[in-house]
Parts: C-alpha cells; structure tokens; sequence
C-alpha cells in the first residue's frame, strides 16, 4: 500500500526536480527484466482489459502471443468500472472467468480489491516497480498525469489559474469528458482533498461554462480546434496528439499540489494464484512493454530503469493521497449525477 511518507518523498521529488527524476526511489529498485529472460507462457489465461487506448494495447497483447505461440489469451474490453462491477457480479455468484484484471486507474483496482477478491502480489513482482507505487493487492504498470491542455492562440499559460479550483471562477471555456474514468477518479481525489461542499460547488460552476466530450482524446482535439481554451484530461492524450500533429494549437499546463496535477496508475490485479498469471504481470513490467508504453503511448514507466516519454512538463506538484482512496468511488457518482454533469 501507498503509505503517507512513501507519497509524501515522491512528491517532493517530483516538485523540486525536472522530468528526468519522477519517483526517485528511496529503496533500491531491480531493473527491468527483458522479455528475453522471462518464462514462456502456456495454457489458457483470461484478462479483463478495462482500457481505452485502443491499437496501442491491442499492440502489446498480440506481441505477447506472438512471442508465446502455446498461450491461449482470452481479452475481454470494456470499461474499467462496468468490468469492475461485472467481477464483483461474478464473484458473488460464485462465478470466476477472469485471471487478471488490467485496469486503466486506481480508482477501479480498488473496488474489486476492497471486495476481497484478489491475491497479494509476489515480492518477486514489486521489486521491479518504483518503490512508492507499490501496493499490497495490485501491480502497477504505468503512470499517468492530470494536466490542463490549452490552446496557445486563445490564452497564455501564464494566465492560467495555478489552483484546479480557480478554474470555476474564471470565464474560460472548457472542455472535460465526465463519464470518462479518468475524470472520475480527480474528481474523487478533489472530494477527498478538498471535501464534498467545495467539489459540488466547483462542478456547478464549471458547468455552466464546459463542454462534454467522450473521451479525453476529444477534449484534447476540442482544444486544438479553438472549441474550447483549456480542457481537463491525463497528460498522454496531448503529447500523442502532438506527436502526429506537431503543429497543433495544444500546450500542458499543470496546476500545484492538488486533484489538478493528481498522479494515477493503472495497473493489474491478481485474482487467483496461478503462475501464469504472475508470469503475464512480469511481461507487463517487462523492459520491451515499459518501453513501449512510453515511446508510443507516452504513459510514464512504473519500471525502473526506463527512459520517460518526452514532452512531460518541467516541474511537477502532486497532492499528498493515498491512491487506494480513489476506489471510494460511489459518492462521487452520486455528486456528479446530484449536479446533472452525469
């Protein structure tokens, strides 16, 4: 589990140095393994992928297949929380269908975690991940940044609100996606950070400004276009963007020790204890994938010893919160329903 002190490290290192040294570790950290020197994989495994990133997923599983011609990867898609809920379903049943469950944040890792329905991961699995994203019942495999993308032709960074809870002060026109599990998961940090009055009254006063988008993609795109001057959503969605249109109108901006500039991981769960399952984890944590989640998918590398995706910002000031609160996602659903966001 990600303890205060733990957090409270890595955030002063992540504001007080560059890119170069997010989560520097305070226990040494093994390196990442190469596929090379992993165990075949063989037999039939079932993963619930609650993504959103499409190809690039689809990617590394058929990379891992390819490489382990006698394993039978059974994917099952969907959304994080629909998937979460189905697992919970399932168990309660007396139901099991799945062996692992790779999700695309804390928030629906928790859930299932709190249900009692997974297994602890192996030491021999935690010792290649940064030690201050560690935890009892999943394994993280990348991070990922709230940001705000904005459009340099309608506003300057230095205009920007520096406090996430300024922005319902402002009249800026904004775009967010609050279906989106992501957003989800800052808003129930902003409500464990900021409390629930203040987080009610923040979503009643952005509304009447915002725009909804799909997906966080959308709202990256929205602001390019000049739809919107700033947009809420994880850091990757704007440096892959770019990546395929250097030219386009959209800069990052963070805002400073709050829900704003949150750090998440998505990361995978064990839900029983068959090696195999545990040999797939360690491909996710291989050198190969972490590279790759990286180089491609600009998420940040939950790996030591693995070069961070560019055009992450300069300096970095997450809040101090235990990420295994996010999965206290309920009165959050309620609030944006309560507000007629959702």
């Amino acid at each position: 589990m990600l303890d205060r002190r733990s957090l409270l490290k890595s955030a002063l290192a992540l504001g007080l140095v560059g890119p170069g040294a997010l989560w520097a570790a305070d226990t040494p950290t093994a390196e990442a393994e190469s596929a090379d020197d992993l165990p075949p994989l063989a037999g039939t495994l079932t993963v619930y992928l609650g993504r959103g990133e499409g190809g690039l997923y689809d990617d590394i599983v058929a990379a891992i297949r390819k490489r382990n011609p006698d394993l039978d990867l059974r994917i099952r898609r969907g959304p994080s929380a629909a998937l979460a809920n189905t697992l919970i379903a399932e168990s309660r049943a007396g139901v099991k269908r799945a062996d692992l469950f790779w999700s695309i944040d804390a928030s629906s890792l928790g859930v299932v975690a709190a249900q009692g329905k997974s297994r602890p991961i192996p030491a021999s699995i935690q010792r290649h991940i940064k030690p201050a994203f560690r935890y009892d019942q999943w394994a993280a495999i990348s991070g990922r940044l709230r940001t705000v993308a904005y459009n340099p032709d309608r506003i300057q960074a230095a205009q920007l609100p520096t406090r996430i809870m300024d922005f319902a002060k402002t009249d800026l026109k904004i775009g967010w996606a609050p279906a989106y599990g992501a957003f989800q998961s800052f808003v129930t940090a902003m409500r464990l950070l900021e409390g629930e009055d203040r987080t009610r009254a923040w979503l009643q006063g952005v509304k009447r400004q915002a725009k909804s988008y799909a997906g966080e993609l959308g709202v990256v795109m929205a602001v390019a276009r000049g739809e919107v001057d700033v947009g809420f959503a994880n850091h990757y969605y704007t440096l892959r963007l770019k990546k395929g249109q250097p030219d386009a109108n959209v800069a990052l901006a963070l805002t400073e020790n709050d829900a704003g500039s949150l750090v998440n991981s998505s990361g995978v769960l064990l839900l029983d204890d068959n090696p195999l399952a545990g040999n797939f984890v360690r491909y996710l944590l291989s050198r190969e994938v972490q590279s790759f989640l990286a180089s491609q998918a600009y998420e940040i590398p939950m790996a030591a010893g693995i070069d961070l995706p560019d055009g992450l910002p300069d300096k970095i000031h997450p809040p101090k919160i235990d990420l295994t609160q996010l999965s206290d996602l309920k009165p959050t659903l309620e609030l944006l329903r309560e507000t007629r966001v959702l």
